[in-house]
């Protein structure tokens, strides 16, 4: 199930920072960029490239989110030790 958690945050977010690769660098020029006013001094390759890894971390962050906001409260409540290794007060409710 993690697995499965975990490709639908990576997927998603991949192909909407590709998307956002692209609609960025039809506009702007990685040689015109500025960092602190000073011209950045990478290659283009490598703004194009860092671009893509921040866009992609912050649409997995999103991703994320929602993917945690929609659990549900069982499965937000879940113990995940069997009944005869909880410690005592454990109020959370067994599953299975």
């Amino acid at each position: 199930m993690l697995s499965q958690r975990l490709m639908w945050i990576a997927w998603p977010a991949f192909m909407v920072a590709a998307v956002l690769e692209v609609l960025v660098f039809s506009v702007v020029d990685p040689q015109d960029l500025h960092w602190f006013g000073q011209p950045v001094e990478l290659s283009r390759q490598g703004v194009y490239t860092l671009a893509f890894f921040a866009f992609w971390g912050i649409t997995m962050l999103s991703s994320g989110l929602t993917t945690l906001l929609s659990m549900s409260p069982f499965e937000v409540n879940r113990c995940p030790l069997p009944n005869a290794e909880r410690p005592d007060g454990c109020s959370k409710q067994d599953c299975r």
